[in-house]
């Protein structure tokens, strides 16, 4: 019987929510594997470019090739199995010899069944590339470190039991002389499955260790030029804290100059940090995920990163919230230096109000006296019209005494001049008061 669709309204994302968990599945491994893995930080111009470079892998051992970009790619040729997967930041590459073969561990890798130059051409910065011999546990090699050190070209190695000492894992974390990174893993007793999910977790605990520690030379860059920084910072705070007469234009420019600095870092090292943070829980996330017991005389691989990877992420998040402290602390002290500035505006324009009030009443006192000046300027244009007046009435033959007249019209003249610009004063002081 097949199973009934009910006709209901889905959400037009609700199959690629479902694909989401099943994107990169795990891959299943025999016990005689050689794999390398390669992660290229690829930009999106370069991640068509490196699809493309796919395609042409497939022309060249003559295969069908994919048509579409997917998130994970995964295609076995013969004893060749390519395995692309896209990140947000990087890709990676996982190819896989699965071939019979009685060489030596390391002389054969999973890249050595690519066509010659394929590899060569690929476009990216390489961050992570490393080789992992899979292969089926021997008596001599569980027992004599000597056998397994020698092909690690002498270096320490690190290793564990996991999955509850199912298999052994064996690495130096190291680059050895073909610049690439080595593991070993000896299956003692897992399925194809679970050894393909061992090798999956060993792949991005050293892809994503890499990816987490690139934020360390940038935190190591910043780090001298903060120290500076706050030393300044630390002489200026000082300074206002003694209120010492300092130069407020030239310490404004100083705080700028620092908050620009530290605004610059920040654009540029936020996503590191972040990225390192979000890397580093996926490492201890994967580290849980081995269930290791320990092999005597080697430190674990959690015990390895415990003991240098997670030193030098916490560097990084130290610089990280450094250059946030730093920058609230730049906030304040030019919100106090602003302070300090209007308060000094406010004290001059204080002076200068005070100055203006003094020239107000400077040139009030002007006022009254060119109003005493103007009194008797009007009074003796009006009483020489008045003249003109008396003397055009007497000739047109009325007689009367114009002397007298005029001596009674000077002083009743001056009179009605000083109140009228009396009453004019006093009409401009009420509409002042209203306003």
């Amino acid at each position: 019987m097949t199973a009934k669709t009910v006709a209901l309204e889905f959400h037009p994302l609700r199959p690629d929510l479902y694909q989401e968990l099943h994107s990169r599945p795990f891959q299943v491994l025999p016990s005689q594997a050689r794999v390398s893995h390669i992660a290229v930080l690829t930009t999106s111009e370069q991640r068509n470019s490196q699809f493309k470079h796919l395609q042409s892998l497939h022309r060249m051992l003559g295969q069908p090739w994919p048509e579409e970009e997917v998130t994970c790619y995964e295609q076995t040729f013969d004893q060749l199995r390519i395995r692309r997967e896209v990140h947000l930041e990087f890709t990676a590459y996982t190819f896989t010899n699965l071939a019979p073969s009685d060489a030596e561990p390391f002389e054969e890798t999973g890249i050595s069944a690519l066509p010659h130059g394929w590899l060569e051409q690929l476009e990216g910065i390489v961050v992570a590339a490393f080789h992992i011999d899979v292969s089926p546990s021997v008596e001599h090699a569980r027992n004599e470190p000597a056998f397994m050190r020698r092909h690690f070209e002498g270096m320490r190695l690190i290793g564990s039991s996991p999955q509850e000492g199912a298999a052994r894992v064996l690495g130096t974390f190291q680059l050895h002389s073909d610049n690439f990174g080595r593991f070993m893993v000896l299956n003692y007793s897992m399925s194809d499955s679970q050894l393909g999910r061992l090798v999956q977790r060993l792949m991005e605990i050293e892809t994503y260790r890499l990816m987490s520690l690139l934020a360390l030379p940038v935190a190591r860059e910043i780090t001298p030029v903060l120290n500076d920084m706050d030393q300044q910072l630390a002489v200026i705070t000082q300074a206002l804290a003694d209120n010492e007469a300092q130069n407020e234009q030239t310490i404004l420019a100083k705080l700028t100059h620092i908050a620009a600095k530290i605004e610059a870092f920040r654009a540029h090292s936020t996503f590191r940090f972040s990225a390192t943070k979000a890397y580093h829980q996926l490492v201890l996330t994967r580290l849980e995920e081995l269930r290791e017991d320990e092999v005597s005389g080697h430190l674990t691989i959690s015990e390895f990163m415990t003991r240098r990877l997670t030193p030098a992420v916490k560097t990084c998040e130290a610089v990280s919230v450094r250059l946030e402290d730093l920058s609230r602390r730049v906030d304040r002290t030019s919100d106090m230096m602003r302070t300090r500035v209007e308060l000094a505006i406010q004290s001059q324009n204080q002076q200068l109000l005070s100055s203006m009030d003094r020239r107000s009443k400077i040139q009030l006192m002007m006022q009254h006296t060119v109003e005493g000046f103007s009194v008797v300027a009007i009074t003796y244009y009006l009483i020489g019209l008045l003249k003109l007046a008396l003397d055009s009435v007497y000739e047109a033959g009325i007689i009367f005494n114009k002397t007298l007249a005029l001596g009674i019209a000077i002083p009743a003249t001056l009179a009605l001049v000083y109140l009228s610009i009396r009453v004019v004063h006093h009409h401009f002081i009420r509409m002042a008061r209203r306003q």
